[in-house]
């Protein structure tokens, strides 16, 4: 069953003045005004668009970029308040209520929150800063080294919270991360570890791929550099963090891949191109 708040490939059934009419299905047909309508549509070609109910109450397609599906989570700048609630920027004409009874604290315009969305009893898009009884609490269906959607969230002692696969809360270690996380931004990650208590432990890159990654990275700064990096045994975590964005650890045994494929030679007071 088809529902406001979530996109869909649609069939295009008519078109005419005002747009295309798009059939969907349990909902009747739905208008794609013509401003957002793709060039050259014809009758019965498919159309991915989204759902939901504009200023006036009506079920209008879009094919506008939304940040979020209903059933997801997204954080959401607070763009204008009412009596009612603030409204949060979706992406979409018509922004998207927080009701008061769904706000854990005044909300300030401007600024960004985390959110869940949901239908209200009405069938309308709404938003909800209450986000906690939307996590899921059964036991995570995941395995070691499964890639996952992320949303970072805010930054700990330990590092980046994050929501996985808008379900599960995970986190990401600050000594793992060599890149600048921003809250609400959405990333690839991969399963790291399940503890035995359920908590997630998340990382950004796993494996072979990361291995890859921070090879090409040293190859990289060595053909930039004459073919040789002044880094070494005694160099010191931060130096080498600054000049490859990598760990000690990680460029240890990136470089030792790199010397048994015979494409660097180890020196007492650096590393060498061959």
């Amino acid at each position: 069953m088809l529902t406001a708040g979530k996109s869909y490939q649609l069939k295009i059934v008519k078109n005419d003045e005002t747009g295309i009419w798009l059939d969907a299905q349990n909902l009747g047909e739905v208008l794609l005004p013509k401003k957002l309508a793709p060039k050259q549509a014809q009758e019965g070609d498919l159309v991915w668009a989204y759902l939901y109910h504009d200023s006036k109450e009506r079920l209008t397609a879009t094919t506008q970029k939304v940040k979020a599906q209903v059933g997801e989570f997204a954080c959401l700048k607070v763009v204008s308040a009412s009596a009612y609630g603030v409204f949060v920027d979706l992406g979409l004409d018509k922004d998207v209520i927080i009701p008061q009874n769904q706000q854990k604290r005044d909300m300030e315009i401007g600024r960004k929150y985390l959110v869940y969305l949901y239908l209200d009893e009405d069938g309308r898009i709404t938003a909800t800063a209450k986000t906690n009884e939307y996590l899921d609490q059964t036991e995570a269906p995941y395995e070691v080294k499964d890639a996952v959607n992320l949303l970072v969230l805010n930054e700990s002692d330990l590092g980046y919270n994050a929501i996985i696969n808008h379900a599960h809360r995970g986190v990401l270690y600050r000594n793992e991360v060599f890149e600048r996380l921003e809250f609400g931004q959405f990333k690839k990650g991969f399963i790291k570890r399940i503890r035995p208590d359920g908590k997630i432990d998340l990382i950004l890159q796993a494996g072979k791929e990361t291995r890859d990654k921070y090879s090409a990275s040293i190859l990289k700064y060595l053909e930039k550099n004459d073919g040789f990096a002044p880094f070494h045994d005694k160099s010191s975590p931060e130096e080498i963090n600054k000049a490859f964005a990598m760990s000690k650890a990680a460029f240890k045994k990136a470089i030792g891949g790199l010397y048994k494929t015979k494409k660097i030679k180890i020196e007492s007071d650096g590393i060498r191109l061959i």
